[in-house]
């Protein structure tokens, strides 16, 4: 794929291809789409034309290390259904310079943006880094048995531009019967670029290939995704395309359900289960104002104009717990729950953990359009007008005051 600003490189890459078939005939193939077609797409058609028992995809902006193949190589040939990573050192777009990092998982968060993370801990009980190392996903780069690729279904050509369909892979390579590793004796270089050329702004794109990736293979915690992008869970107006084939083949393959994977796979993913509502919350008194974590560090939550943005993202539990603050994906992660502290006027945003060790009451009556009513006091979060018409969160009897989440995955 070639982006309008690098049109200059298509005959220098024509030389170059026609320099390395005079020395060596048929040795590269050239696939060219006449229009941007997406990466996976791409990349599957470099697939289709390949011969060799063993296939790697590379990004462009890369650069193998000395002797990188050969600790991949040894790996497929024991396992064929393994999908393989080597680690990427990282090189500085600006000025090229290499900072080596150590060997560590690919993940994800619910919004599938990637994320490195820590091996499981039977890795580091071997104490030999070399060893490679079980990961939940894969970020892109990849080495795998072609014929096994194209068994366990290549990468998902519904997918548009960019984003998502590492995420798909991993998914699908666990659930449906193979497996990836990380492995540190291959390592690449690769360049983070200052920005991806494929469009000015990815987020559509990729919310879209990653509702893809939940309808197809996320079953009941498919909603997390939303949650974690803040759009409704349904009638969000977002086409995902046809999605039949890769059910099907989900089908075919006798892939197992999502739980599994989240139980023996990537069990530091939050599963999230018993939310009931997400979004903004906003008071009928003032309904441009929404509840708001306030500064951090800081346990004092706030009333500040909605912007929707992760600051003012809350989760409400059948529990009867409140979150304020962006979605935690790991379970590793501080969650902060809506305490009343009992005593004083004002209410607390601490780490649940902490909120429950302290005894705060951090358990909330509350359905949609009516009041929050801390369950321990009997006392309602409301909003008290001082001065000048400014506006302070505040713990006091119950005065009538309504309270709406933005979205809702059930009635309550």
């Amino acid at each position: 794929m070639f982006s309008t600003y690098a049109e200059d490189l298509k005959d220098m890459l024509n030389a170059y291809i026609a320099f390395i078939h005079e020395k060596w005939p048929g040795l590269v193939k050239m696939v060219r789409h006449p229009k941007q077609l997406g990466l996976a797409v791409a990349r599957v058609s470099g697939w289709e034309v390949a011969t060799g028992d063993v296939v790697a995809i590379l990004d462009a902006h890369i650069e193998v290390h000395v002797e990188w193949a050969e600790p991949l190589l040894a790996r497929i040939k024991d396992n064929r259904t393994l999908v393989l990573s080597p680690v990427f050192d990282n090189v500085k777009y600006d000025n090229l310079e290499v900072i080596p990092y150590i060997a560590a998982a690919d993940g994800f968060d619910w919004d599938l943006s990637c994320r490195y993370e820590t091996f499981r801990p039977e890795w580091y009980k071997l104490n030999d880094p070399s060893q490679p190392g079980k990961s939940p996903s894969v970020m892109g780069i990849l080495v795998v048995d072609r014929l096994f690729f194209g068994e366990i279904g290549l990468l998902d050509k519904g997918m548009k531009v960019y984003g998502g369909e590492n995420v798909e892979l991993g998914i699908r390579v666990w659930s449906c019967g193979g497996s990836i590793e990380v492995v540190p004796c291959s390592k690449i270089a690769h360049i983070e670029r200052a920005h991806k050329p494929y469009q000015r702004d990815l987020r559509d794109t990729m919310l879209r290939n990653a509702l893809r990736v939940a309808e197809v293979w996320m079953d009941e915690y498919k909603s997390n995704v939303n949650v974690a992008w803040n759009i409704p869970i349904k009638d969000h107006g977002i086409d995902i395309g046809d999605i039949s084939e890769r059910k099907q083949l989900r089908e075919r393959l006798k892939c197992k359900p999502f739980k599994w994977y989240l139980d023996n796979v990537y069990p530091a993913l939050e599963p999230h289960t018993g939310r009931i509502a997400y979004g903004t919350i906003s008071n009928d008194l003032k309904r441009d104002l929404c509840l708001d974590q306030g500064t951090i560090p800081g346990n004092l939550p706030i009333i500040y104009g909605c912007h929707t943005h992760a600051p003012q993202r809350c989760n409400f539990y059948s529990s009867g717990q409140i979150h304020i603050g962006n979605l935690v994906s790991h379970r590793s992660e501080s969650q902060r729950c809506l305490v009343e502290l009992g005593v004083g006027q004002l209410p607390g945003l601490y780490d649940c953990t902490e909120a429950q060790s302290k005894n705060f009451h951090m358990l909330w009556d509350f359905k949609q359009g009516q009041a929050i009513k801390n369950r321990g006091t009997n006392r309602c979060l409301e909003i008290n007008i001082g001065q000048g018409s400014s506006y302070q969160l505040v713990m006091r009897e119950c005065s009538g005051q309504h309270w709406t989440i933005q979205h809702k995955i059930r009635d309550f």
